[in-house]
């Protein structure tokens, strides 16, 4: 099996040593997206509900890169730092999948990259 890398401009660049994407047979595996600007690699203001609004944009880049949309989405993780957060979160990232959500997993963590409050990585199936 042959492995591809997928990338976007449209989202953030990976930082550090690792592919934002790899398909895998009938399976793309995307790296987690923190909530960075792709226009300047800044982590963006505004507190959790802008974090979480980006990390689902830079989501839909590495998506359309791929050639699929959230429908194909079957597997997420978000990784947050407070869980107090999670209402917030859990609200946004609902609006993309407004029918069969994926499967998923939450977890608090101690810290993530730059700071951030979240991240979010998933797994999608791009087979027929």
């Amino acid at each position: 099996m042959a492995l591809q890398v997928v990338k976007s401009e449209a989202a953030p660049a990976a930082i550090g040593p690792y592919s934002q994407g790899m398909r895998a047979g009938d399976f793309i595996f995307f790296s987690g997206q923190i909530p960075l600007d792709p226009n300047n690699g800044e982590v963006v203001s505004g507190g959790i509900a802008a974090q979480i609004e980006q990390v689902m944009a830079n989501c839909a880049a590495m998506l359309a890169a791929g050639g699929i949309g959230f429908d194909r989405v079957v597997k997420t993780t978000i990784f947050l730092v407070d869980m107090a957060d999670f209402a917030v979160v859990n609200a946004v990232y609902g609006r993309y999948f407004p029918t069969n959500p994926p499967a998923r997993s939450t977890v608090q963590v101690a810290a993530l990259p730059r700071g951030v409050a979240v991240e979010v990585e998933m797994v999608v199936y791009c087979g027929a």
